[in-house]
Order: structure tokens, then C-alpha cells, then sequence
């Protein structure tokens, strides 16, 4: 599986994957909160299945493996 989520992407999407599912957990926000585990998954990984269909990538070293 390709990389295709880069650096600050990847950041991005942990720091706001976690903070939704603190909220939901806390009650600030309803269940969709949980839609955090997206992002979340998609940021620790480095993949992104959506970017893959859209054919886009933000990873410059789009050619590593891992």
C-alpha cells in the first residue's frame, strides 16, 4: 500500500480525528463524533482510500512503501 497522505495532512487529520472523538466521548457533540475514527485511522496510516479515487496525494515521496 502506497503512502499518500503527507506530513502536516497526516497531522492535521489525527489532531481533528481526536479531538471529535473527545467530544463525542465527553457528550459536547452527539454520536456523529464518531466519525472522528476516520480521520483518525486514515492519519496514522498514511493512506487515504478517498484521495486514492480522487487521484490525489500529498505525500512527496509518494514511491515509499510502508
Amino acid at each position: 500500500m502506497l503512502k499518500n497522505v503527507g506530513g502536516m495532512d497526516r497531522m492535521l487529520r489525527v489532531v481533528v480525528g481526536l479531538a471529535l472523538i473527545v467530544m463525542a466521548v465527553t457528550g459536547t457533540i452527539g454520536v456523529w463524533g464518531w466519525i472522528g475514527v476516520v480521520p483518525l485511522v486514515t492519519g496514522l496510516a498514511g493512506w487515504c482510500p478517498a484521495y486514492r479515487l480522487l487521484g490525489m496525494n500529498t505525500c512527496p515521496m509518494s514511491s515509499k512503501k510502508g
